[in-house]
């Protein structure tokens, strides 16, 4: 799927171009990964690429890909069109992402052609062919996790990004033994075979989970979930107090790959997940979704050229009862900047509401909308709200088509024109069947778009 432009390789110039005016059957960059990867054929992206997990259902069926069209002129619009089983039991597919992006723009013999799709828990990693076929994918290689016990030390891989080398990197959050160590796969872009580690001999991070580079300023930026044997079978807050679970951001020299600064979030950072550089490539800034304590922290270059962070988004939690513990946090999951760097966006899982903020002030980040898309807190739900700092009742059932939304708002992909965005509701399979067992039955693919919803399970 080669970019129509006279001389350029794959993506976009800037994230502007991208936003502006994108070429005609070129495919979207996507950090999306865990649950959702979007193809783009023209201004409007036509389908979507879908992660579907079994682990942890009653069904033994192993993970599949799910093609799923969006396009409103279609008479399959919101329906899945075909369905890609992997060859394995139990994988997990998580986050994933391209063999190619913008940051081989410069280079015309790169294709984006084949999706990346690690295995949290099974340690695999699945390349895709969506290139020959886009609406009817294939597998092209598999990589076995013997790869990454013994040529990286490494296991449960989760995001990947293709870099402008044409290598692909993927973050990991444990070692084969499932404690916690945040490491790097390098995979060869064209053969996919495990190259080694990114990081120096001794250099992993304790914990490991998403990471973002900004190479004009030299660094990367990586964040921390847990240890994968801690968290496998479901949350216990216990093992936040043992010490199992992350609070810090960890940045690395871009060019030596040495872990140069860490940034302590304390409990109120606690467990960093998705973290977001600006679009800007020369902005030194951007923001990281922190869960437990639902809160969002703003991380910098300082004048010193070293790096810090301070909060700017803090929901309150709401006093419960019904539920497993007498508060309940937001727990946001996902966070997502537009491409023009004006807006943010996330989810709280639990309280079951996207956020909108204006982040032209970066510092003082100004919420603009919301939306509540099922969640923990719904009027006819088992849980009752006792105290309520932001809301003054209960949300009601999300209703589309006919059917109820179950679970809350997870992943989120924003339409590169800024103008439809795409939400799934799934977390993680084991924390899904202890919050919202029905949502183990019932998992929905979202698209906000002017006001209108349309699911397509």
């Amino acid at each position: 799927m080669a970019s129509t432009c006279s001389g350029c390789g794959p993506g976009y110039k800037t994230p502007l171009d991208a936003m502006k005016a994108p070429p005609p059957y070129e495919r979207m960059s996507s950090s999306l990964a865990n649950w959702l990867y979007s193809a783009l054929f023209g201004p409007r992206e036509k389908i979507v690429y879908l992660p579907c997990i079994y682990r942890n259902t009653d069904i033994q069926k192993p993970d599949y890909l799910a093609t799923v069209d969006v396009n409103p002129q279609s008479p399959n619009f919101c329906k899945v069109i075909h369905r890609l089983p992997m060859p394995n039991l139990k994988d997990e597919l998580h986050h994933s992402g391209w063999n190619a992006c913008s940051s081989c723009y410069d280079d015309p013999s790169k294709r984006r052609n084949r999706l990346i799709l690690p295995s949290l828990m099974s340690s695999r990693i699945y390349v895709v062919d969506v290139g020959t076929d886009p609406l009817a994918p294939r597998l092209h290689k598999m990589v076995e996790p013997i790869d990454l016990f013994w040529k990286c030390g490494l296991a449960n891989p989760h995001t990947s990004h293709c870099l402008g080398s044409g290598q692909i990197m993927i973050s990991t959050m444990g070692d084969p033994s499932g404690n916690g160590k945040g490491g790097f796969v390098l995979l060869d872009g064209e053969t996919f075979e495990v190259i080694g580690n990114w990081e120096q001999p001794g250099e992993a991070a304790p914990f490991g989970y998403d990471f973002w580079y900004q190479p004009r300023h030299n660094v990367m930026i990586s964040t921390e979930w847990g240890a994968p044997k801690a968290l496998g079978h479901g949350f216990n807050p216990a093992d936040v107090k043992a010490g199992h679970y992350g609070q810090r951001l960890h940045v690395w020299d871009w060019t030596t790959h040495k872990r140069i600064q860490t940034l302590d979030l304390g409990e109120e950072g606690a467990v960093p997940l998705e973290i977001r550089f600006l679009h800007d490539p020369d902005a030194a800034e951007g923001f990281v979704g922190c869960a437990l304590q639902s809160t969002v922290f703003r991380f910098y270059k300082t004048r010193k050229g070293d790096w810090a962070a301070e909060k700017v988004i803090q929901i309150p939690s709401k006093k419960v009862k019904g539920w497993a513990l007498p508060e309940m946090p937001g727990l946001i999951t996902d966070i997502l900047i537009s491409l023009d760097d004006r807006f943010l966006y996330f989810s709280n899982w639990l309280h079951g509401d996207i956020r909108q903020y204006d982040i032209t002030d970066r510092k003082n980040p100004r919420m603009v909308g919301q939306v509540f898309l099922g969640g923990s807190i719904l009027k006819d739900g088992p849980v009752k709200v006792l105290q309520d700092k932001e809301l003054k009742s209960q949300p009601t059932p999300r209703i589309l088509k006919g059917k109820r939304v179950q679970g809350g708002p997870q992943m989120l992909q924003l339409s590169l024109d800024g103008r439809r965005l795409y939400v799934t509701t799934s977390l993680y399979s084991a924390w899904d069947k202890q919050f919202y067992p029905d949502l183990v039955k019932n998992v929905h693919l979202i698209s906000l778009e002017g006001g209108v919803s349309h699911d397509a399970d």
